[in-house]
């Protein structure tokens, strides 16, 4: 990072503070990431986290680390708040009027809509608002990933010092307005969320660790397997803020949790007619012209899809599965009329991942087929197909009711089910988001 001091803070922006309200695991990443490029960080938590975070950079000459937001917020000329969605209101309004005069502020959360709105009630009118968005997870490097920025109430000046800031990051900036951002983050991620969080709570109503059963063996369930892990392995409010919060992601949760419902009384009733009618429409809805609008390759190589694996190598082939988990995504899709490629220029390895394994299942018609015979003819999965209809049945009550301490419940009680086996997940799962990376460096013009 030395290299990019010099080259990281402009001339004229010598004296800029840049200031950090939340100093979670993004709020390090970026003190640290900004500070190492030569930029001048003061940075807080909640005050009870003053004597360790100061203890934790003492030694560091570019990051001051104060005792509230209220120090932070009148001595810097860009504040960024990164806290959970959920308290975004609350902490703005107690350090928004604080806010040095001319500053820029912007906020990291996932949803804008309560945080602009949170921006414009409780900021003065001279503050500039330049929200920010890293579409990625403090773990991954932010080389090339899509950074959005919002110039919601801002000079094209204070927008450009945005930028000169954050370039150090060498992310893509992807410019959005607020409310297109909550519909692309929406479109790419609440439908699949729920599948994977359904799919953990599924796993551990039955008590299962799937990766040591046979059934769950070949290249489709490492990566089912992988990314539920990496998702029980990060902080809830990650996950609860983006279905609560924004509206479509709310409405998009509720059709999944239908999909899955109607697909598993299709299922019931041996209705293979009926099921492969429905499916194959959603197939055409979605995969069937879309593609071409990025690239006609494969969002995956199978080579990456059966490369990583937790359980035991076997050489027993992969048992057909019905997949109603990927079946229910595209069927949301078809019925809310989203077409996930619309939004590559916000791809990052994860969406690629997830969106990768359906399109490979949905652009595979003897993987489609088997999976609908497998539905109707095989019952090896009603019992995981039932509690996963549960499941998504109860995300969606949860986050219709807008209930945080519902969704932290259900959600902690499988982290800590699978608690044992995040590190090694993390390790495979690190490697794989390394191959699919490659691969969209790949695609890329």
């Amino acid at each position: 990072m030395a290299d990019d001091a010099s080259a990281s803070v402009p001339a004229g922006m010598e004296n800029f503070v840049v200031g950090l309200i939340g100093m979670g695991d993004m709020g390090k990443m970026y003190a640290e990431r900004l500070a190492a490029a030569g930029w001048r960080i003061l940075a807080c938590d909640r005050e009870e986290k003053y004597e360790s975070l100061a203890e934790k950079y003492s030694g560091h000459k570019n990051i001051e680390i104060c005792r509230n937001g209220h120090y932070v917020s009148r001595a810097s000329d860009y504040i960024i708040y990164s806290v959970e969605a959920g308290f975004i209101d609350r902490v703005i309004a107690q350090y928004g009027p604080s806010t040095k005069m001319g500053a820029i502020v912007g906020g990291q959360t996932s949803c804008k809509s309560p945080e602009i709105q949170a921006f414009e009630a409780h900021l003065p009118s001279d503050v500039s608002i330049v929200s920010c968005h890293s579409l990625h997870g403090p773990g991954v490097d932010p080389t090339n990933q899509p950074l959005v920025l919002i110039q919601h109430r801002a000079p094209d000046s204070a927008l450009r010092k945005v930028e000169a800031v954050l370039r150090c990051l060498r992310s893509k900036f992807v410019y959005l307005t607020a409310l297109e951002h909550d519909r692309i983050t929406a479109d790419t991620q609440a439908v699949t969320h729920a599948a994977f969080l359904s799919m953990g709570k599924a796993w551990h109503a039955n008590k299962q660790f799937p990766w040591t059963l046979t059934r769950y063996v070949g290249g489709i369930e490492n990566v089912k397997v992988n990314i539920m892990l990496r998702i029980y392995s990060q902080k809830w409010h990650v996950y609860a803020g983006l279905a609560i919060l924004n509206p479509e992601a709310r409405k998009q949760v509720s059709q999944y949790a239908k999909s899955v419902t109607i697909l598993y009384k299709l299922m019931l009733e041996g209705n293979l007619e009926e099921l492969r009618k429905r499916i194959y429409h959603a197939r055409d809805k979605v995969f069937g012209t879309a593609a071409t609008s990025w690239d006609a390759r494969p969002l995956l190589e199978p080579s990456i899809l059966s490369s990583f694996s937790l359980g035991t190598p076997t050489d027993e082939p992969a048992r057909p599965n019905n997949h109603l988990s990927l079946l229910a995504m595209v069927d949301c899709w078809a019925a809310l009329d989203i077409v996930p490629y619309d939004h590559m220029l916000c791809s990052t390895p994860l969406f690629r991942l997830r969106l990768g394994v359906t399109e490979h299942l949905f652009r595979s018609p003897g993987l489609l087929e088997a999976a609908l015979k497998t539905a109707v003819e095989d019952k090896t999965f009603r019992s995981d197909d039932l509690e996963f209809t549960f499941a998504a049945r109860g995300w969606a009550e949860c986050v219709s009711l807008g209930h945080f301490e519902t969704w932290q419940e259900r959600f902690v009680s499988t982290q800590k089910f699978f608690e044992p086996r995040f590190p090694e997940a993390k390790v495979i799962g690190d490697q794989m988001m390394k191959k699919v990376s490659e691969s969209m460096r790949e695609h890329e013009p």
